[in-house]
């Protein structure tokens, strides 16, 4: 997905051209490559037959290595549901007060392209439309780094400061040689989807990124050298188990430091923001910019796989791909394609991970267990109060914890990380939950405040 439409979805708020964007970019990616789909279907499920699972879904549920999986996620997501629904109504309420009843209704789902990105997998762009406190302090780097001249680079160098300040390892220098962390600007045409790789040889490590000087980016730039920290880890396991201990936990390394790092203690201790008021009503505003980003997520994290892996085990159909999906977009996020959409259309196809191959389920895992490793890690840093305010930079103690856990790559089953790490061996959402607590309960009453009802009864209901 090109930079200008991402910036389109996340910066224009007219509903006409908010439209264009969404709807052209799915014309010219999903729709394109229906036929192919479901011809890589058939040839992923023949591969894993022969290596003795039923269908390719199979196969990727079998790298966590717990029999009881889709039965734990469906428990960690009804426990989670409550905060999405309250958010949902709350974001649905402003979007109303932007667009108005032609375009919104109070007791439907919203439509998909008004929520600041491509899929609505993140609403923290329009930030701005549901702010609950216009006047107390507002978290974003983003002038600052800008008014400051920050580079990628230099982004890239911060990055590494929070990971060595843990007593975690440094980039080593070809990392600083190899990586592509701007856009080339040489005409060449590159994917700029942002990844980290792994070259197997103890020295090359790699990431490779379109990155736009934002605080977007910044935290970012910390997820993907989450995934070079575990590289570097456990670069002398044997092969098979330099991975990481299940998908999600290498998804959840860099993350839980960007917990700390977004912090507004730590932005200011970094120059990025002036003052940190210190009143209720700045901690909300810093706990919605996140419950944009990390509670917007889950359904969206929680579906994609579950589109797969029934279209994968036969009981989702080609001729059924997209009514399915949406099927699923409105009942887990509550959302609803803003024009008619029919099998002419795969609208899955538009998101990066299906066409390249790459499991989903994993950023539904880590969004759940960053949270108990940040609660676990502020612990050991010895962090006294509401868990939103930790930031573990510079605790040694902190990263002792991590580093060890990460040492052990994918030698020992992903239970004992966990609980090498948090004390105990299973998936929990109750740190999640502890760590929104406060927006959650400042949610239910600004939702009973404006006659606000959770969910979407009215699903049938189009714009």
């Amino acid at each position: 997905l090109s930079s200008d439409l991402t910036d389109i979805m996340a910066t224009s708020r007219d509903y006409e051209e908010l439209l264009f964007a969404w709807k052209g970019w799915r014309d010219a990616s999903g729709k394109k490559m229906k036929k192919n789909y479901k011809r890589y279907v058939e040839l992923s499920n023949k591969a894993a037959v022969l290596n003795g699972f039923m269908d390719n879904g199979h196969y990727w549920r079998s790298l966590y290595e717990t029999p009881s999986f889709e039965e734990d996620l469906e428990r960690l997501y009804l426990q989670l549901q409550p905060l999405y629904l309250n958010l949902h109504a709350y974001v649905r309420r402003a979007l109303y007060k932007k667009y108005g009843a032609e375009h919104i209704n109070l007791k439907g789902p919203i439509p998909a392209h008004l929520l600041g990105n491509m899929w609505a997998q993140s609403w923290s762009n329009i930030f701005d439309l549901v702010m609950p406190f216009p006047d107390a302090t507002k978290v974003d780097a983003t002038p600052a780094m800008k008014q400051q001249g920050w580079t990628p680079r230099r982004m890239f160098e911060e990055s590494d400061r929070f990971f060595t300040s843990l007593g975690l390892i440094p980039m080593p220098q070809e990392f600083w040689e190899k990586s592509m962390i701007e856009k080339p600007s040489d005409g060449r045409e590159v994917v700029c989807h942002a990844s980290a790789w792994d070259f197997y040889n103890r020295k090359d490590f790699r990431i490779k990124q379109c990155t736009v000087v934002n605080m977007d980016d910044l935290i970012t730039v910390h997820h993907e050298m989450g995934h070079v920290q575990y590289f570097l880890q456990y670069m002398d396991q044997p092969i098979p188990f330099r991975d990481g201990a299940n998908p999600g936990f290498h998804e959840a390394v860099g993350d839980v430091m960007a917990l700390s790092v977004s912090t507004p203690k730590h932005l200011h201790s970094i120059h990025l923001l002036d003052e940190v008021m210190d009143n209720d009503e700045s901690d909300i505003n810093y706990l919605m910019s996140i419950a944009l980003d990390k509670i917007a997520f889950l359904p969206f994290g929680y579906l994609m796989d579950q589109w797969r892996w029934k279209v994968f085990d036969g009981r989702v159909k080609e001729e059924e791909y997209n009514q399915q999906w949406w099927n699923l977009r409105m009942k887990y996020q509550g959302l609803c394609p803003p024009v008619p959409r029919s099998e002419d259309d795969f609208d899955p196809g538009a998101k990066f991970h299906i066409p390249a191959n790459v499991p989903y389920i994993r950023y539904f895992v880590s969004f759940v267990i960053q949270f108990q490793f940040h609660q676990a890690l502020c612990a050991k840093a010895g962090h006294k109060g509401p868990l939103h305010k930790c930031d573990i930079y510079q605790s040694l103690e902190a990263g002792q914890v991590l580093g060890d856990a990460l040492k052990l790559g994918f030698s020992k089953p992903w239970p004992e990380a966990m609980e090498h790490i948090t004390g105990q061996p299973n998936m929990s959402a109750a740190a999640l939950l502890s760590y929104f607590e406060p927006l959650l309960t400042w949610l239910v009453e600004k939702n009973a405040e404006n006659g606000d009802i959770l969910g979407w009864p009215e699903y049938s209901w189009t714009p």
